[in-house]
């Protein structure tokens, strides 16, 4: 997902390497923070790959900054990650989070409704945090409070994201 991140935020405008760790710090580094160790391989890696242009300017008032931007094969990259996302980016909440944060850059709405698509198909089956002989628990049948109140949260969250799923994909499809 950190390559998805700088692909999508390179693919609105170029970035200093801090500008773009801020960025993605804001997008989901509250649950899952980026490190310089984990963030400059793997620019280094996209540059390397021809998916990211870096080049040197000099700084404002310290040392040369690089600046980063999307090269066109970066851009057809990102593109194809956001129309066929791996399974892992739609069925875990905070990767579909990223995903989504960019899936406004597919220019065309059937591609943006397939992968919500595919978010709904996953939201509409029955799973839960706890089974009991291969069932699912719900909420009401979980003797213990605390996970019970896990599975309540996940239900009002689910629920939430299963309406706002409904109505963007009346709006894509032009039904709504």
């Amino acid at each position: 997902m950190l390559e998805l991140s700088i692909l999508g935020f390179l693919y609105e405008k170029p970035l200093h390497g801090y500008e773009l760790k801020e960025r993605i710090h804001g997008l989901s580094g509250h649950v899952r923070p980026v490190s310089d160790g984990a963030l400059y391989p793997a620019i280094t890696r996209l540059v390397k790959n021809g998916l990211v242009d870096s080049r040197t300017e000099p700084g404002a008032s310290a040392a040369p900054r690089r600046t980063l931007s999307l090269t066109p094969e970066g851009r057809r990259e990102l593109l194809a990650r956001l129309r066929a996302p791996k399974d892992a980016e739609i069925t875990d909440g905070q990767r579909f989070f990223t995903l989504l944060a960019f899936l406004g850059h597919l220019p065309d709405p059937a591609d943006q409704a397939a992968v919500l698509r595919r978010r709904q198909d996953f939201l509409n089956t029955p799973a839960s945090f706890f089974y009991e002989d291969g069932t699912p628990v719900r909420a009401e049948r979980e003797p213990d409070l605390f996970r019970q109140g896990m599975l309540r949260i996940a239900r009002a969250t689910g629920t939430a994201e299963k309406a706002w799923l409904a109505e963007a994909l009346a709006e894509l499809e032009g039904t709504g």
